[in-house]
């Protein structure tokens, strides 16, 4: 089986100061009570899932990734947003009224004593020329906070994949210690039936019988305490799923080989120097950085002047407006004037006057008439605005000196995290190696110890004795053989390598 394992970070602390043995009940999020998860495992029957499987179906319940895949699509659409602003802004107006008694005519913009229907309509369009690059500075910001968003994404999602990863290893060490309790019972139970045969034919004294069934209801025992503990390893997986623990399912087991001796070849600088390049967390608190210097730049932005081009077509409509005069194509002699001729009397003076008619003005026409564009440009220079950009300047640079300080942190927490990692696979190994051999050692000598109590040179006690020891330390050697192998992956993690267990 072979998983890609992606970048995985924070929990890696906490999972290496939980054993295998124990159960690793802390999931990344809290499961949903029972009915309220996205995906439900089966209905009615068993399902068998392998490891790829159980966490895809952790991916898709579980709450923080779902809270990051909205905060990814948040921080994009901010950055859409930002890219759009560079565009011109258009307003449309309109504003129809009636007004009655005394009003002014918004033809003549004389008084008249009628009632009027008005209405104007304007077409406003701005676009900014010049903020201080505070409108680009803002895309280049927007646009690392979206990258650092996916990055903290990809780590959250890294944290549930790793944590199923141990909570499905759970499972599989807790199967593999049931059955080796298990074969211990059955051991102990056919060296029982045959010590029962030997007391009825009287080879061996009724002390070693009673003794074995102490010795089998101890491995009982054993068995009863091994299934508890699968099953609340089972439910652990669940819980790290987010889905109800009322659901019947198998784990696919993973053939996991038994390590080898070799030491582990990388250094704990090599793998620093890997992990520092690759891991999601890193690269979102340097996004972060990034982010906050261009606050800054924007900050400063609101230092600079602004131009702005603005644009403006407007037309008004009034009722009062409704008659116009409309030349006829004829005229007709007037009096205009007079004059005093050579005898001092007054003659008239008559001119041609062209004839008008009386017609009403269309609606169209008047705001045809009385359409009206324009256009400018706006200047606004900051001089004094009580300190607020300067203090929104600070409060940009503090924000990015926090953000350095927590990128620091991160590398600091990550080589932490590795030495520890590091240190605890190297004690794995030992442990591991020390169980080999303790194992052999005792499969050796309770191989005598059976031979010696059926021959009747020993005791019941004394067999008992070497048969819980034996099953002790082939407990353990299961145990540290998950811890090592799964040690050995949280280190092949660090160096951007695949999850593969064959």
């Amino acid at each position: 089986m072979h998983v890609a394992w992606k970048q995985i970070g924070a929990v890696v602390a906490l999972i290496l100061t939980t054993g295998l043995s124990g159960t690793y009940a802390q999931t990344t999020s809290s499961a949903l009570p029972a009915g309220a998860a996205t995906t439900s495992l089966a209905n009615g029957t068993a399902t068998r899932l392998n490891l790829q499987q159980c966490i895809d179906i952790a991916q898709q319940n579980n709450i923080q990734v779902r809270q990051g895949q909205l905060t990814v699509a948040n921080s994009d659409l901010q950055l859409r947003q930002s890219r759009l602003n560079l565009l011109p802004t258009t307003n449309f107006q309109a504003n129809q009224g009636l007004n009655g008694g005394r009003s002014i005519n918004p033809q003549s913009n004389g008084f008249i004593q009628q009632s009027i229907v008005s209405g104007s309509y304007q077409l406003n369009g701005a676009v900014t020329l010049y903020n201080g690059m505070t409108l680009r500075n803002t895309i280049k910001q927007n646009d690392l906070i979206l990258q650092a968003s996916r990055h903290e994404l990809n780590a959250t999602q890294n944290n549930v994949s790793l944590t199923v990863a141990q909570n499905y290893l759970n499972v599989l060490t807790g199967a593999e210690q049931l059955a080796v309790a298990q074969r211990q019972a059955e051991v102990t139970q056919a060296q029982l039936d045959r010590t029962q045969r030997l007391v009825n034919a009287g080879s061996a004294p009724e002390a070693n019988l009673f003794e074995l069934r102490a010795t089998l209801a101890g491995n009982d025992v054993d068995v009863i305490t091994a299934q508890n503990t699968l099953d609340l390893a089972r439910v652990a997986l669940l819980q790290a799923m987010n889905v109800p623990i009322n659901q019947a399912f198998e784990v696919e087991p993973i053939n996991v080989p038994d390590p080898g001796l070799d030491p582990y070849t990388a250094t704990v600088q090599q793998l620093f120097d890997i992990a520092a390049t690759n891991l999601p967390e890193v690269k979102g608190a340097d996004m972060r950085v990034q982010s906050a210097a261009l606050g800054v730049q924007v900050a400063k932005g609101a230092l600079y002047p602004t131009l702005s081009l603005n644009g403006n077509l407007s037309s008004i409509y009034s009722s009062a407006a409704n008659k116009q005069q409309v030349a006829t194509g004829t005229s007709s002699q007037q009096i205009t004037g007079f004059f005093t001729d050579a005898t001092g009397a007054q003659q008239p003076v008559y001119s041609n006057v062209t004839n008008f008619n009386i017609a009403d003005v269309t609606y169209a026409d008047q705001l045809k008439n009385n359409f009206n564009r324009s256009a400018s440009l706006f200047l606004r220079v900051p001089i004094f605005q009580g300190n607020l950009s300067r203090n929104r300047i600070t409060t940009a640079k503090i924000q990015q000196q926090t953000a350095e300080l927590t990128a620091q942190n991160t590398r600091l927490t990550l080589r932490q995290q590795i030495e520890t990692a590091y240190t605890g696979m190297r004690a794995a190994a030992n442990k591991f190696r020390a169980t080999q051999v303790q194992v052999t050692s005792l499969e050796k000598a309770f191989q005598v110890a059976e031979s010696r109590l059926n021959a009747g040179a020993i005791n019941a006690t004394d067999y008992s004795i070497a048969k819980t020891n034996l099953d002790r330390a082939r407990a353990s050697l299961v145990q540290s053989k998950y811890d090592y192998v799964f040690r050995t992956k949280i280190l092949d993690y660090y160096q951007n390598k695949p999850l593969a267990f064959n």
